[in-house]
């Protein structure tokens, strides 16, 4: 019985907090997708400035260059809050890359800010 009160202690103080991971890859050449870069970018700032946006990406394959692959991860109320914000991605809305959605619940990690306030400049480790 010990076992399992230590373990529900350990769970308990945990985070419990639902993500959605974006995994996407390409569906057409990498030159296709030029034109609609910036429109891109922009809309994933402008989810980054609504909070929307946790974290977001290109995938290698260890060292090497980017494989094409994306990951994005996005705090939405639910799944289908996130794949409506994908949806709207240009990428996305254009046909030109394609995405599986999963929800995430992040348990534990760390996230370290470093703030310099002479410089004003920000460190994430």
């Amino acid at each position: 019985m010990f076992f399992e009160e230590r373990v529900a202690d350990l769970m308990g103080k945990m985070l419990r907090k639902k993500l959605y991971v974006l995994l996407s890859k390409p569906v057409v050449p990498p030159d296709r997708l030029r034109p609609f870069l910036k429109e891109h970018l922009e809309y994933m700032i402008g989810l980054e400035k609504r909070g929307l946006v946790f974290a977001s990406g290109p995938l290698a394959d260890g060292d090497g260059p980017p494989s094409g692959h994306g990951l994005t991860v996005l705090r939405a109320a639910n799944a289908e809050e996130a794949r409506a914000l994908a949806e709207s991605d240009p990428f996305f809305r254009n046909g030109l890359r394609s995405f599986e959605l999963k929800e995430w619940t992040v348990m534990e990690g760390m996230l370290s800010l470093r703030v310099n306030l002479s410089d004003q400049s920000v460190e994430v480790a």
